[in-house]
């Protein structure tokens, strides 16, 4: 089979594909032909700014063709999604049935890659604010997957005002048929009026704006793997709060309510009331150009790789 490897830290150039063995699933594995897999910013980052090389994992989506020892939940033939902790960028991966989960009829696996894991954890750091109806937010990463399905929450759930962060302006027609109401730019000198709660994908040089952002007794919910500190003076002298979310510890510690979120999602997106964003759809051998389009905050929506089985 065919995946996409790295030997060297470093820009997209580093990546490159290479022929091996088909991996085999273990105790407790299920073994996927993959369709499709989601280019994320956390696994660029890692690419570029790791310590040392790392197997290309995150999410997929594929059919069923072999079960390990002691796997029940799934049959071989089943179309499912998941995180793949090994590597992911290939033609077949291994995934845990316990982050795995079917994908309907109605759908496809690019529309799997595009929902699941974005929709979750937008879901999940959207409710980590505690929003309540006709209050503010603002979402940093507004024009990535993830964030374009927070803007849609926090519309459907009765903001009165919500607010797009993005990169450049040039992004701004395309958050506000997402949901923004109005955008702002990382570098603008001011974000406008104070808001409630922020729910910020970036991190980094980023935190210290967003805090000033809030209104007193406003929430930061932290969801990126972009890093940075908060100064705790800043938080305590407006009575503001900041929150760390991230989905793997609520699918671990509620695995009820994890599979009730994912549930309404399907259903929110059958009933065409939660929209996904493709931004570009490649093929695995182009994942340098996929990393290159993230890295460069040029993609609207999700990045996706196709094998050619999807």
């Amino acid at each position: 089979m065919r995946r996409v490897r790295y030997e060297v830290n470093g820009g997209p150039e580093v990546l490159f594909v290479e022929d091996v063995t088909a991996p085999q699933p273990g105790p407790g594995e299920l073994l996927i032909d993959v369709a499709a897999v989601g280019v994320t910013l956390p696994m660029v980052r890692k690419v570029r700014e790791g310590s040392e090389p790392v197997a290309l994992g995150g999410e997929v989506a594929g059919t069923v063709t072999a079960l390990g020892e002691g796997v029940t939940e799934f049959a071989v033939g089943e179309r499912v999604t998941g995180l793949c902790f090994g590597h992911g960028y290939a033609e077949q991966a291994v995934l845990r049935p316990a982050m795995t989960s079917r994908i309907p009829a109605h759908a496809g696996f690019v529309d799997a890659i595009a929902l699941v894991r974005s929709g979750m954890v937008a879901r999940g750091a959207y409710a980590a604010g505690r929003p309540e109806p006709g209050e503010s937010v603002l979402v940093t990463a507004a024009a990535s997957a993830i964030g374009t399905l927070v803007l849609q929450f926090a519309k459907a759930g009765g903001a009165r005002r919500v607010v797009a962060a993005v990169s450049s302006a040039e992004k701004a027609d395309f958050v506000r048929e997402a949901g923004a109401d109005e955008v702002v730019v990382y570098g603008d000198e001011s974000w406008g009026e104070p808001v409630d709660v922020i729910v910020d994908g970036v991190g980094g040089e980023l935190l210290g704006p967003a805090v000033r952002a809030l209104s007193a007794g406003g929430r930061l919910v932290a969801f990126s793997s972009g890093g940075g500190t908060i100064e705790a003076y800043d938080l305590l002298v407006g009575g503001k709060s900041a929150i760390g979310f991230q989905m793997a510890v609520l699918a671990r510690n509620k695995p009820a309510l994890y599979a009730r979120w994912l549930d309404e999602l399907w259903e929110l997106h059958a009933a065409g009331k939660l929209r996904t964003t493709v931004a570009a759809t490649l093929p695995l051998e182009a994942a340098a150009e996929a990393h290159a389009l993230i890295e460069a905050r040029r993609n609207l929506g999700k990045v996706v790789l196709v094998t050619g089985q999807a």
